[in-house]
């Protein structure tokens, strides 16, 4: 009786529950895909049917996916898994057949069904909806989306890359289906600013560290190359070759803005997984990023690994040691003229971190570490870092065009630590002092110029050349390197590795360029710095054979790259001054040093005598060293040439006749002696004033004539010394007072101090300038005073009045 009733009251209800043939014909069309056995798999027939009605009326295609996505869900729940594949099956081809207005509605039911499928416990309905989703996010949909979220298919998709599914073919099918939808998301979110932006943290912080994991389960011992290479399709098919791949494409996508939310996840992946040490994976991860990313954004990164390194400036050696490693090959991927707008900064941290690590081994702690563990140093892993740092600084230095080099070099110059009055220096200053000089001979390797003037300009040259004077052989020997890298131009250092003569230096193929203004400049400007540098680093009781052969290597390149004829005439000169100074008595150079300046000057007049082509000269050279070897048979290889100096006048008729100079080759080479050698105090008081009176009493033609020195007595040289001590506890005495006055004086003593002297200094300026500052010629520099009296007028010279013909 109630269903008559129902009858009466809803006929429609009848027509439509009992009769299946009047149900709307999108339900009909969807019910028809479906066949009564699931195994026979999708009625195609009846889904082109299907297909036809959503183009024709694309109104009911969001019907048709609500339904899609309800049947769905009830075969979910009943286990018919076999009608899931078939729907899911029907929403691929719905959705690659359709791309009109509405199909944003129809996507909200396919996503829905997809989350379904997901959220299941059975892996191979989450690869079935991973699978549906990669499809869907190769469409480029004709319209955006304001609504729609992909929060959820990010988290579960992470979720799967970290699969630990007991069997392991299944736990790395569900993995790589992870990383699929993770690459799904990126290209369907990527270029679509409605969405919620990809590269947000929240999503990044998930991201990456699945693509990481996933890569580092699979890590080989070798490095990739910048590209993925061909494989065959099974190691295409393997989850590390998928993550590569799909974190080149994350990273390729990044625009300038994204790159430190990429980057900042990996820093942190392998803080927390300690992969740092290792260096191996963190090496290959940032290669694949600097290979991957657009080459104008490589300086970003670089950025965000200096900073790192900054903020574990109290981590273990090692872990900064592996940070350094990743920067220097990070360094030389991005060879690309630039390190970014901060370049000093670059360098700056660089050596804050050697300076940190020489600190580290010397005192053997951490500063302000709380953790007890973290306090332990170990001097060598220190040392492997600083090695480390050192190759990084000339790994950056080779990427940068000369004139950034340049600037490099004067940066870390100043801040060497000068050579002090002392005369030992404490040995964290000496490290410094090592160390930053060895980053100088990684900046300057490789170094080429065409104007030595702006390679080697006085604000570099001078302080580096005031370090060849210090007692540390190491400290002479890197100063020489440095010299070499600079001066050599042509690549003919190598050649002159062996401190020999040679019969015939055309094996050498030496490759010599005419001297260019900008060198004979140069020379004119600096030679007599490098010559006598040459003089006392021979004196040297401390060096050795790498020493004597470098000093000749130096001016091997000397007579190559910057020689004209004066150039010529100086060297012979200097090199017939350390013969003189081999044989002398005065000097107590130790019997192996005499021996090597002996042979130093014999192989080099044996090379200067060729490269100026005067046969004269060389048959002269020929004739002593074969008088020499034939006098000294048992002693081949000590070049003992004694009577090199004594025919000095054969060398001066011979290069006279050929135009070269022969009154400055007449007159010995003398050394002049300045301010570093005070400074350096390697010489007692009384030697150096005695030192200093000869050479201003020699007819130098490095120095102009001056007056004759005051006669120097034994009781001058003893008033010297005792004043001199005196002199300096008066000084400390004073500077103790200036100290103490400052500290404790008013400030109103203190400021009408310094306004006394500020007054004095300008009367001195007034009465400087009265002096320079002329009164012009008659007669406008006379003007007449209001008592008839004429009174000269004084005018700055900005203000005179001058003929034409002297203006230019």
């Amino acid at each position: 009786m109630y269903a008559a009733k129902l009858m009466i009251l809803r006929p429609d209800y009848w027509v439509c529950g009992c009769c299946g043939a009047l149900r709307p014909r999108y339900k009909r069309l969807v019910d028809n895909i479906f066949p009564e056995d699931p195994e026979d798999g999708l009625v195609k027939a009846n889904m082109e049917k299907l297909t036809f009605y959503a183009l024709s009326a694309p109104e009911k295609l969001d019907r048709i996916g609500a339904y899609l996505s309800e049947r769905l869900s009830r075969d979910v729940a009943r286990h018919r898994y076999g009608y899931v594949c078939i729907a899911m099956e029907a929403l691929d081809q719905l959705l690659m057949a359709c791309h009109c207005q509405s199909i944003n509605l129809f996507v909200e039911s396919f996503l829905k069904m997809v989350r379904k499928l997901l959220e299941s416990d059975k892996p191979s309905l989450q690869i079935l909806g991973t699978n549906s989703f990669v499809k869907f996010a190769n469409i480029e949909e004709d319209t955006p989306s304001y609504h729609r979220s992909y929060d959820f298919f990010v988290s579960r998709f992470s979720e799967m890359c970290h699969s630990g599914y007991e069997d392991p073919d299944i736990r790395t099918k569900i993995r790589m289906a992870g990383i699929k939808g993770l690459q799904g998301v990126v290209r369907k979110t990527v270029n679509d600013e409605l969405q919620a932006n990809i590269w947000d943290p929240q999503h990044m912080d998930k991201i990456v560290p699945s693509l990481l994991f996933n890569l580092q389960s699979g890590e080989r011992t070798e490095s990739r190359s910048p590209s993925p290479l061909q494989a065959s399709e099974k190691e295409k098919e393997s989850p590390v070759e998928l993550t590569e791949r799909c974190f080149r494409e994350l990273l390729g996508r990044a625009a300038y803005g994204n790159i430190k939310n990429a980057v900042t996840p990996v820093l942190m992946h392998l803080d927390n997984h300690s992969l740092w040490e290792g260096k191996t994976f963190a090496v290959r991860c940032f290669k694949i990023i600097m290979y991957s990313i657009q080459s104008q954004h490589s300086h970003l990164v670089i950025q965000q690994l200096l900073g790192h390194l900054d903020a574990n400036s109290k981590n273990s050696a090692t872990v900064r040691a592996g940070i350094v490693e990743v920067l220097l090959e990070a360094a030389a991927i991005a060879a690309s003229g630039s390190v970014g707008p901060t370049v000093l900064e670059v360098f700056n941290t660089l050596l804050r971190q050697l300076r940190l690590s020489v600190d580290y081994e010397l005192t053997g702690s951490y500063d302000g570490s709380t953790n007890i563990g973290t306090k332990i140093i170990k001097a060598h892993e220190e040392r492997q870092l600083q090695e480390a740092v050192i190759r990084t600084i000339g790994s950056f230095a080779n990427t940068l065009p000369t004139y950034q080099r340049s600037e490099v070099m004067l940066f870390i110059m100043g801040k060497i630590p000068v050579p002090g009055i002392h005369l030992t220096l404490p040995e964290g200053t000496r490290m410094i002092q090592v160390m930053l000089l060895k980053s100088l001979v990684q900046v300057t390797a490789g170094f080429q110029t065409t104007n030595m003037l702006t390679a080697l300009p006085s604000s570099f040259l001078e302080p580096l050349l005031s370090f060849s004077l210090t007692e540390d052989p190491e400290v002479r020997l890197l100063v020489l390197q440095i010299l070499l890298s600079l001066i050599d131009r042509h690549e003919n250092r190598p050649k002159f590795a062996n401190m020999s003569s040679i019969s015939d230096i055309s094996v050498l193929k030496l490759k010599v360029d005419k001297c260019s203004r900008q060198d004979n400049l140069f020379m004119k400007k600096h030679a007599q710095q490098l010559y006598r540098h040459i003089y006392l680093g021979c004196k040297e009781e401390s060096s050795g054979r790498e020493h004597y052969e470098t000093l000749f290597a130096l001016l091997g390149l000397l007579s190559v790259e910057l020689a004209n004829e004066e150039v010529v005439v100086d060297l012979i000169r200097l090199a017939l001054a350390l013969q003189d100074l081999a044989l002398s008595t005065d000097e107590a150079l130790p019997v192996y040093n005499r021996c090597a300046v002996h042979a130093l000057v014999a192989a080099y007049l044996n090379l200067i005598c060729q490269l100026t082509t005067v046969p004269a000269f060389c048959q002269h050279i020929h004739e002593v060293c074969e008088t020499e070897r034939e006098s000294l048979p048992f002693a081949r290889g000590r070049l003992l040439f004694n009577l090199i100096f004594r025919y000095t006048s054969k060398i001066t008729e011979s290069l006279g006749g050929s135009g070269y100079n022969t009154e400055r080759l007449a007159t010995p080479y003398v050394p002049q002696y300045t301010d570093e050698d005070r400074l350096s105090k390697r010489k007692s008081i009384g030697e150096t004033i005695s030192l200093q009176v000869e050479v201003e009493s020699r007819n130098s033609p490095e120095k102009e004539e001056r007056t004759p020195a005051e006669e120097i007595t034994f009781e001058t040289l003893k008033n010297a010394i005792v004043d001199s001590v005196g002199m300096e506890e008066q000084e400390r005495e004073r500077r103790r007072q200036v100290v103490e006055k400052f500290q404790k004086a008013p400030f109103e003593e203190i400021a009408a101090h310094c306004g006394a002297r500020a007054t004095q200094l300008q009367s001195k300026l007034n009465q400087i300038f009265e002096i320079t500052i002329r009164p012009p010629p008659s007669p406008s520099g006379t003007i007449s005073s209001g008592y008839g009296q004429s009174q000269s007028r004084s005018v700055p010279i900005y203000e005179m009045k001058f003929p034409d013909l002297c203006v230019y």
